[in-house]
């Protein structure tokens, strides 16, 4: 993976995906004779707050090595890596269920990190067919952070998962610039197969690098492992090799035959000292480490009461500003309500939590996917008081669900604003003269919108209610009164009919269950003990 900082670790060049082919390469990238690699202390940060969330050893002298190998990318004829004495080893990361793992590895599979290393990243190679290759050299030396699981995965699925949810740490810890989408996290996966039932040692294994989608990483392994398969059916043998991968082939690809790990001559690099990592700073950093995401999804679950998978998506979604986004539209609504004069108002509603998540996965969420956008996953363009704002008043029933929904396709199409005043919401649900939209402040903006179109909810009265149950359940089936009346409202499964029908009986959505409960009794002399 790439890490934070934007200065390649060997060299003092700035690094950026954006620039033109060869416009930031340093002497030492390019290999000039004479010129020697400086470790820039900046990158270390980053790959210590990845390693902590993998759950390694961080090693407080760790050195770096020469990995001796010949390949147009790489015009030193070496790279710098950490193979003797990485900086992190001895980790885990725990993949569960809905992580997405394979259903033959159960509820949960654990998968060990052998280590964790800081290493010099290669030019970029890009195929000029039939027989040319141009060569970039912006990400030479570029920081990369090269994370090395143990061979415990046993299904294309589960290492998909393993990767998804290694860039989900390390999103959440800032220990990456981008994700894979963007080029801020490549895989290299290694597959062998072996007969199944037979407690044998792994097959040979070949390697297939720089995979960059979750898709790619899955789809790959799938095509190997049923190449491999097929070799070896027809009494073939596999050999050690680095193969390629297209996104929608049906085949992997041989690159170049693969080096045995002797061969790649291993040697302590004579330029670069060891690297000293203290305590202070190992505590430190482990102390501010942002919460990762299996314990956000678990209190989201817990402590809110949002569904696995709502959860699991507002973690997810745009790289954690729609998390950051829900988070601040439940702050603003804790606010609000301890600013209304209304002691009814100032309790907290049980349910508010998961009210907001729906709202903004879901409502808010299903408008930015259907307006224009150049991005997938816009975030949200709405302020979180704004919204708050919204589902306040629909907490308290001054305006209905169908009414929140109109408003909130209306805030988003408004135009930007020019100042004027804003009128308040009023206290006893009662409309105000219309006023032109106003941005002045988000809270504001809503009500004027309530207030220009006419919405705000008027309340039903008592006669109204009393109407309305009497017309439902003169129009309801006979033998449905009759059961409700000799089992009991409490008793009897049958009420759900008469209230699914008074709720519906007014269109505009004016009728409050709680009500709408008491007027039905009452007509029907069923009134509560």
């Amino acid at each position: 993976m790439d890490s934070a900082p934007n200065v390649d670790p060997g060299s003092d060049a700035l690094t950026s995906i954006n620039e033109r082919p060869n416009a930031q390469v340093a002497p030492f990238d390019s290999a000039l004779p004479g010129s020697q690699p400086t470790f820039q202390q900046g990158t270390l940060l980053p790959a210590i707050r990845a390693a902590l969330a993998l759950r390694c050893q961080i090693q407080k002298r760790s050195q770096f090595d020469r990995k001796h190998y010949f390949y147009a990318d790489q015009p030193a004829g070496y790279q710098i890596t950490q193979y003797y004495r990485p900086f992190a080893t001895t980790g885990s990361i725990t993949l569960y269920d809905h992580d997405g793992i394979a259903l033959e590895d159960g509820k949960t599979v654990e998968i060990g990190i052998k280590q964790v290393q800081l290493e010099q990243d290669t030019a970029k190679t890009v195929l000029q067919p039939p027989s040319k290759a141009l060569l970039d050299f912006n990400r030479v030396g570029h920081p990369l952070v090269e994370i090395i699981t143990l061979p415990q995965i046993h299904h294309p699925q589960t290492a998909a998962a393993c990767v998804k949810k290694i860039q989900a740490l390390l999103q959440a810890v800032n220990a990456v610039t981008t994700g894979m989408e963007l080029g801020g996290l490549r895989a290299d996966v290694n597959v062998s197969v072996r007969r199944k039932g037979i407690d044998a040692a792994l097959g040979q294994r070949t390697e297939i690098k720089n995979l960059s989608s979750i898709k790619a990483v899955e789809d790959a392994i799938v095509a190997e492992r049923n190449r491999q398969t097929a070799v070896l059916t027809s009494g073939g043998t596999i050999e050690g090799e680095t193969r390629g991968w297209t996104l929608g082939a049906s085949d992997t690809v041989k690159l170049r035959g693969k080096e045995g790990e002797v061969d790649y001559r291993y040697m302590p690099d004579p330029d670069l000292g060891p690297l000293i990592i203290g305590n202070d700073l190992i505590q430190n950093i482990a102390a501010t480490l942002p919460q990762l995401p299996d314990q956000t999804i678990a209190e989201l679950v817990k402590d809110h009461g949002l569904t696995l998978k709502d959860a699991k998506t507002l973690v997810a979604l745009d790289d954690g500003d729609r998390l950051d986004y829900y988070d601040s539209v439940r702050q603003e609504l804790a606010d609000l309500r301890a600013q209304s004069t209304d002691p009814a108002e100032q309790k907290a509603d049980p349910k508010s939590d998961i009210t907001v998540a729906n709202w903004v996965l879901h409502e808010l969420g299903g408008l930015l996917r259907t307006s224009p956008s150049t991005s997938p996953s816009p975030p949200p363009t709405l302020t979180p008081l704004a919204l708050a704002t919204l589902l306040h008043h629909l907490l308290h029933n001054r305006i209905t669900r169908r009414t929140a929904k109109r408003v909130l396709a209306l805030a988003l199409q408004s135009p930007s604003p020019s100042p004027s005043p804003s009128p308040t919401t009023p206290p006893n649900n009662t409309p105000t003269p219309t006023t032109p939209i106003s941005h002045t402040s988000n809270n504001n903006t809503i009500d004027t919108l309530i207030t220009s179109q006419n919405l705000w909810l008027q309340p039903m009265s008592e006669e109204e209610y009393i109407a309305l149950a009497r017309e439902v359940i003169a129009t309801c089936p006979p033998e449905v009164i009759k059961a409700i009346r000799e089992e009991g409202w409490e008793g009897c499964g049958k009420t759900g009919v008469l209230m699914g029908r008074m709720m519906r009986g007014c269109g505009d959505g004016r009728v409050m269950a709680g009500r709408a409960e008491g007027a039905l009794r009452g007509v029907l002399g069923l009134a509560k003990a």
